[in-house]
């Protein structure tokens, strides 16, 4: 055995190494052929449960890839005035709409005259299109004929706000791939009458229905009301786009808006506009601004701007003026502010219109001294005599005989201070509380000063005094009008009392005074007894001091019976002083609006007070 070698019992290094490689290479070839025999499985047995035991969430899903929803626009409601004239309106127009993939040189269309079928070419038709709507040949062609045929374009616009009879007429050309696309245009029949309130719309923002919506005036603030509700279209198309007509179709009618109807008239609303920029053209003034009022209802006849708008284009107006400056300036009204000091007096009974003061020009009260605007002598007058001539002296006088609280409850009862809702923005202007009035500031608001207001607030007061003591809140809509014409009247709003019935009476009679033998001579009217008060205010400027005034005149007609009043303001008009004067404006006004609705002429003369004590001829103006 010595010198025998034994085997090690080890393979060589090609022989266990190799036959390793090629068993991992087979087995994970059998794992790969398993996992797509598995997938395999899976996906058969999912086309097998979707097609065998789900067929309908298939067809399902199919229905709706093909279903498309689209809106209905409802029509926007019209605005009217209180005699169902249409101030603004919603019309039905078309865009003309072509799909140049479908564009032949040749094609044939329905004779309207003899329902056969013709040939025509595109040539004629578009020369036929041209004298339609009034396009020019020429660029109906770039519309309708593709400048490259191998890229048409899908969507070119042929003409745009078109009527339903020129639509009617284009679509009997028969011309292919036209189609024509509704919408809704506004309009504003009467132009910039009423322009400032009514408002406008914006293209730029648009409703879900696609429909332009307010933008401002009354058009923004009765949206809700004006613009409807849209409706739903649900149909199937195929492949092409195209509705698919023996499909499931299905609609929910739109639900179009309610019209808006005014308190305005549109015959007194334009004779306001007419005289407010007549006098803006007199005196060159930042604006004159006119309200108009039933007294018994409180219901707003016209509120006029010198400066208007025209909806139909309110690009063309300054922006600030595309609102009622009526509505939105606020400033100190001056002498006819003078009416709540007197009327707060003679309530309270401090004072009686036949009282006798002796009225110098300067007063000194508290250190504080104030002047009337003319100097004139020391004159025996009596309370009413003060109202009328429009002296501060003589107001302050009697106002001081109430405490600041006791005017400051009066004035606020007044609606001074406070917002006016009429469905419009409206200023409130600014009145402080007497813990905070200066020294001097106590005796300036007895004469219309330190606090501001709209001339809408100064038509409110002299409705609330002329209305027996009742003064009403006052209101511009008058109601919303269903589609179906069912009409919803706004509940009128409720009188307060502010003063008396002889309170009433005797401010009257002395606003009788001032238009007979006081300053508003200019204001009186052939064949009817007015009544009124005038007023001039400083006006603060931007630094807020004062450098311009406020001229202004509300009065009220037929003092027997008052049925309207009429409030003017002019604010910072240039010239001299001494020509300002809008009683004429009031007039114009007044006449148009006692026309209108038919009053009949002051059975009586008219009966101011005395203006002086003694002998009424013996003092002249100064």
């Amino acid at each position: 055995m010595a010198g025998r070698k034994y085997g090690t019992g080890r393979v060589g290094r090609n022989g266990l190494k190799g036959q390793t490689d090629e068993t991992v290479a087979h087995r994970r070839l059998r794992v790969g052929l398993t996992a797509c025999l598995v997938l395999l499985l899976l996906l058969t047995g999912r086309l097998f449960f979707v097609q065998g035991l789900d067929p309908e969430a298939i067809a399902q899903e199919a229905t709706n890839n093909r279903t498309r929803t689209a809106l209905i626009a409802p029509t926007r409601g019209d605005i009217v005035d209180s005699e169902g004239r249409v101030l603004a309106t919603s019309v039905i127009r078309y865009d003309l709409v072509v799909d140049q993939k479908w564009y032949e040189d040749e094609f044939q269309r329905r004779n309207p005259e003899t329902g056969d079928r013709e040939d025509v070419t595109m040539a004629e038709t578009i020369e036929a299109l041209s004298g339609i709507v009034g396009v020019s040949e020429e660029t109906l062609t770039a519309s309708l004929v593709p400048e490259d045929p191998e890229k048409p374009k899908r969507y070119s616009v042929v003409a745009k706000g078109v009527t339903p009879e020129v639509r009617n007429a284009v679509v009997e050309l028969g011309i292919p791939g036209l189609v024509t696309e509704q919408r809704s245009d506004r309009q504003y029949p009467n132009g910039s009458v009423a322009g400032p309130l009514l408002g406008f719309l914006s293209a730029a923002e648009q409703s879900k229905a696609g429909q332009d919506k307010g933008a401002e005036g009354l058009e923004l603030s009765q949206e809700e009301h004006l613009a409807g509700t849209p409706g739903e279209r649900t149909f199937e198309v195929g492949a092409d786009g195209v509705r698919i007509p023996t499909a499931a179709y299905s609609e929910t009618p739109a639900i179009d808006g309610q019209d808006v109807k005014l308190a305005l008239n549109s015959d007194i609303q334009w004779a306001a506009q007419n005289a407010v920029m007549a006098k803006q053209e007199q005196f060159n003034p930042d604006f004159v601004v006119a309200v108009v009022i039933d007294i018994k209802s409180g219901k707003i006849l016209a509120i006029a701007d010198s400066h208007s708008v025209d909806p139909n284009d309110p690009a063309a107006s300054d922006a600030k003026y595309r609102t009622s400056t009526a509505l939105t300036q606020a400033f100190e009204p001056g002498s006819t502010g003078k009416l709540a000091t007197f009327a707060a007096a003679l309530d309270a009974g401090v004072v009686s219109p036949l009282e006798e003061f002796k009225v110098a020009n300067s007063y000194t009260t508290q250190n504080e001294k104030i002047n009337d605007s003319l100097k004139h002598a020391t004159y025996p007058m009596t309370a009413a005599g003060i109202f009328a001539r429009s002296y501060n002296t003589g107001t302050v006088m009697i106002g001081e005989r109430l405490s600041n609280e006791d005017r400051y409850d009066f004035f606020r009862k007044f609606g001074i201070g406070d917002t006016i809702d009429i469905g419009l923005p409206v200023s409130p202007g600014i009145f402080a509380e007497p813990s905070v009035w200066d020294r001097r500031q106590q005796f300036t608001t007895m004469f219309g000063q330190a606090y501001t207001q709209t001339v809408l607030h100064t038509a409110m007061q002299f409705q609330g005094i002329a209305n027996g003591g009742l003064m009403i809140e006052p209101q511009l809509i008058d109601s919303y009008i269903d589609a179906d014409g069912t009409e919803h009247p706004v509940p009128e709003n409720k009188p307060e009392r502010v003063v008396s019935e002889e309170t009433s009476d005797t401010m009257l009679r002395m606003m009788e005074t001032v238009v007979e033998s006081g300053t508003a001579q200019g204001a009186k009217i052939d064949g009817y007894r007015v009544g009124g008060k005038t007023g001039t205010g400083q006006a603060a400027g931007p630094s807020g001091g004062y450098d311009g005034h406020t001229s202004s005149f509300a009065g009220v007609a037929p003092l027997e019976d008052p049925q309207y009043v009429v409030a003017v303001s002019m604010h910072r008009p240039k010239g001299n002083w001494r020509d300002w004067h809008v009683t004429d404006t009031f007039k114009t006004i007044m006449e148009q609006t006692l026309n209108t609705y038919e009053v009949p002429p002051s059975d009586g003369k008219p009966d101011p007070y005395n203006v002086f004590v003694g002998d009424r001829q013996k003092y002249g103006w100064e």
